[in-house]
């Protein structure tokens, strides 16, 4: 399911509980909006979207330089991290790999 973080205070909480993917993009990102499908299709864990320009501190604490990225999260510690449009199948071997 996804979900978009409307607090800097949730992303916190969230990740520090929860193996989940974050994606941070931008309304205007072509590559953001293609990858939008791809994440619909997602089942097997939550995706939280961060726009990093209505939340540019929580960008800059991942040193995100590029959209779209997705940070892969367990026990509140990023695991992986992906930049760039990608497909269903290496998303779902990338989050298969923090298990």
């Amino acid at each position: 399911m996804i979900k978009h973080l409307e607090k800097e205070t949730d992303f916190y909480d969230i990740v520090a509980k929860e193996t989940c993917i974050v994606d941070f993009y931008a309304d205007w990102c072509g590559p953001c909006k293609m990858l939008l499908p791809v994440l619909d299709e997602i089942d097997f864990t939550d995706i939280y979207k961060v726009n990093v320009d209505e939340y540019p501190e929580i960008a800059k604490k991942f040193g995100i330089m590029s959209i779209p990225t997705l940070v892969f999260f367990k026990d509140g510690l990023e695991q992986e991290r992906e930049i760039g449009y990608r497909g269903l199948d290496e998303i779902k071997a990338t989050f298969k790999s923090i298990q």
